[in-house]
């Protein structure tokens, strides 16, 4: 099997090389760059299957070079953003990134992170034969609700049709919230304070933002949520039954 191309665009070329050591340690083939014209000819020569892409470049502004990049190619992009950049992340995700990891970040969440944004783009994952099974891979809790399944060990949820729904990592990380939490009414500090506090912006409009992207991906009429409900000068609440399945239970199912 052919090994997937990995660009990593830092500027650090400490982090540089930790990136590649540990990416081609995990089957990728992995290609370095911390300039954003090198960046688009690298991209015009050979096929790229993920750009993982720091905001801050030196000089040059990573948000703009992702602007460039989807001009011309729908490769899954992850931005690396600093710890307390809230406006560089949902800036990113409006120029068409796929997800966002915050520094400092540990090399395991950005190994997972990257797989899952392959298996939401349809390329798959790398098979590694020297890597140890990771939790979750054969057989995951699962909440099944409203014919939606959520595999939180995979940071992936089917929708009715058994597909990816192609839910980034914050999405999924809100909807985990409310899945945890099933009828209980939550404001929009506590889940500020719920997926991860520091990371939201003080501003209830950045909650209200993220339950309609999270919507539009889950209900079946966005404009009338009937998963999500608004409970008026309160908050949100999770309003349909779910169904926890540990895998046993699933296991037993398909016997």
């Amino acid at each position: 099997m052919a090994k997937q191309t990995l660009l990593v665009v830092e500027d650090d070329p400490k982090i540089r090389t930790l990136l590649r050591n540990v990416l081609e340690g995990e089957g990728f083939a992995v290609l370095l760059s911390d300039d954003g014209e090198e960046v688009l000819e690298l991209m015009g020569n050979q096929r790229i299957d993920l750009i993982t892409l720091d905001i801050h470049l030196g000089s040059l502004n990573g948000l703009d070079l992702a602007r460039e990049i989807r001009a011309v190619s729908a490769v899954p992009i992850i931005m690396i953003t600093g710890q307390g950049d809230i406006i560089d992340r949902v800036v990113g995700l409006e120029v068409g990134a796929d997800d966002y990891i915050a520094k400092p970040f540990h090399v395991r969440e950005v190994v997972a992170r990257i797989r899952s944004v392959l298996r939401r783009s349809g390329l798959g994952a790398v098979e590694n034969v020297n890597a140890p099974p990771v939790a979750g891979q054969s057989g995951s809790m699962s909440f099944c609700f409203d014919g939606l399944t959520a595999i939180p060990d995979r940071l992936e949820i089917l929708d009715r049709n058994g597909r990816d729904s192609g839910l980034t990592s914050g999405d999924f990380k809100l909807l985990k919230v409310f899945l945890d939490r099933p009828k209980h009414v939550l404001s929009r500090d506590q889940l500020m304070d719920l997926t991860g506090g520091v990371e939201w912006s003080p501003l209830d409009r950045t909650v209200d933002n993220q339950i309609a992207r999270l919507r539009k991906k889950i209900e079946r009429e966005p404009s009338e949520p009937k998963i999500i409900k608004t409970v008026r000068g309160v908050g949100y609440t999770l309003a349909c039954d779910v169904q926890r399945i540990q895998p046993s239970e699933s296991s037993a199912k398909s016997a």
